[in-house]
């Protein structure tokens, strides 16, 4: 038997060609296999694209009123709003809001619209802060559920030395309901929580739509 020291150079010749025609076709077809998948994910998000926006869930129902509120901020690359406006008494409030968490309520929105809420009287540094969710409870008008409620003596003085007060599920019913009514007072009622389900809801649902657009064109 010869080894490959007595092969003749035509032969070696033929033996590398083999291998290089190997490897060129395993190349092609790791390639194509890419190419197949990549079609795949393409059709799949167009798939997605048109079905979102020929069946918007929120898009074509009529935007409520935001009521006294101005909205301030609304950027669309950004997932939350702020919203302010001035009270008869001369409070000023601010109101940011975010979809928060999925809820199993049979309601018409699916996420809860977490908000923090901050109360600013005139000439005075401090403010009060509540930590506050909306919750779509089986098509019926949306609820307030406080989750906190701070005193801070500045904007700037949110950090562990000062006191928090204990959570808001734990303080005297009565004190609770008051913290509600109070709130309700400087705007915090059904108009604005209403306005923030569908806002909030039709802005992740165009979100999603870029957020898909952009895909595509990266993987087309």
């Amino acid at each position: 038997v010869r080894d490959n020291k007595s092969k003749s150079k035509p032969e070696l010749r033929e033996k590398e060609g083999r291998m290089r025609r190997g490897k060129a076709w395993e190349i092609i077809r790791k390639r194509n296999a890419f190419k197949s998948k990549g079609l795949d994910l393409i059709k799949i998000l167009q798939s997605e694209i048109t079905h979102q926006l020929s069946s918007p869930c929120f898009q074509d129902n009529p935007s409520d009123s935001s009521g006294d509120f101005t909205l301030e901020w609304d950027a669309p690359h950004s997932q939350d709003v702020v919203l302010r406006k001035k009270c008869d008494t001369g409070e000023e409030v601010a109101v940011s809001a975010v979809l928060g968490s999925y809820l199993d309520t049979g309601g018409t929105y699916p996420r809860r619209v977490n908000m923090k809420v901050c109360i600013k009287k005139a000439g005075l540094s401090s403010l009060l802060q509540f930590d506050c969710s909306v919750l779509d409870i089986s098509y019926g008008d949306p609820e307030l559920n406080i989750t906190s409620a701070h005193y801070l003596p500045s904007r700037s003085s949110i950090g562990r030395r000062y006191y928090t007060a204990p959570l808001f599920r734990d303080l005297d019913p009565d004190l609770q309901a008051a913290f509600k009514k109070y709130l309700e007072a400087k705007g915090i009622g059904q108009t604005l929580m209403s306005f923030l389900q569908q806002h909030m809801h039709k802005k992740e649902e165009t979100q999603y739509v870029n957020w898909l657009q952009k895909l595509q064109e990266m993987v087309s």
